[in-house]
């Protein structure tokens, strides 16, 4: 059996299914099982700058966000030890002065669109799974969602894909789907992806080589 705890990194493009392959995971693992950390709850704090210079921020690039905070909460959580994880406002942008508390599990999961264009991201999992999704279905889920859940108007999630979202993509995301141990279809149920990713945690635990058919 496996002594120390298993990393998984899920990632793609924004409106991929990431965040609906965590929760399929965490419902087959258990929630004693497994914790979760979102790459996004990372955004860095832009407290310091007018809404306006804000809302004109890059968030698509990787160094819109502390990747030294979530690579060291990642490794604090492999070592056992529990973590304050960030709390991020997407209406101001900026981090809230609350954090919650993410107990140490034998599974950690991580979700983001970045996670594996960043070199010290990268190398805190022991397995990466790239999402394949098409950019038709993704741009719709990122307007679906930005509109819903973060009080955007149509108008500004439109020229963010176009002006970062986009470009972004092509330039870090894509190219860092070389990395996956597994690219997932898009097409198939999260719950049918969490049950393959299953099958793996389980031959690994017993002790079985990590094998991952992509």
């Amino acid at each position: 059996m496996r002594s120390k705890p298993f990393a998984i990194a899920i990632a793609g493009g924004s409106g991929s299914g990431k965040t609906s392959l965590t929760r399929a995971l965490v419902d087959e693992l258990g929630r004693d099982r497994c914790c979760v950390l979102d790459h996004d709850s990372y955004y860095k704090d832009l407290s310091h700058q007018t809404l306006a210079a804000r809302a004109a921020t890059n968030f698509d690039h990787p160094a819109s966000l502390d990747n030294v905070l979530i690579a060291e909460h990642i490794r604090q959580l492999l070592l056992g030890q529990a973590i304050e994880r960030p709390r991020y406002d997407f209406a101001t942008h900026t981090r809230t002065a609350e954090t919650q508390t993410v107990a140490a599990r034998p599974i950690i999961i991580c979700e983001g669109i970045l996670l594996l264009a960043v070199p010290e991201l990268r190398r805190s999992f022991d397995l990466r799974l790239y999402i394949e999704t098409p950019a038709d279905v993704r741009a719709l889920r990122r307007v679906q969602r930005d509109i819903d859940e973060r009080g955007r108007t149509l108008q500004s999630v439109i020229k963010q894909y176009f002006s970062t979202v986009r470009p972004m993509h092509e330039q870090f995301v894509e190219p860092a789907r070389r990395s996956a141990n597994a690219v997932l279809d898009w097409r198939q149920s999260s719950a049918a992806q969490a049950k393959a990713v299953l099958q793996t945690l389980t031959e690994q635990f017993d002790g079985e080589p990590l094998t991952v058919s992509g």
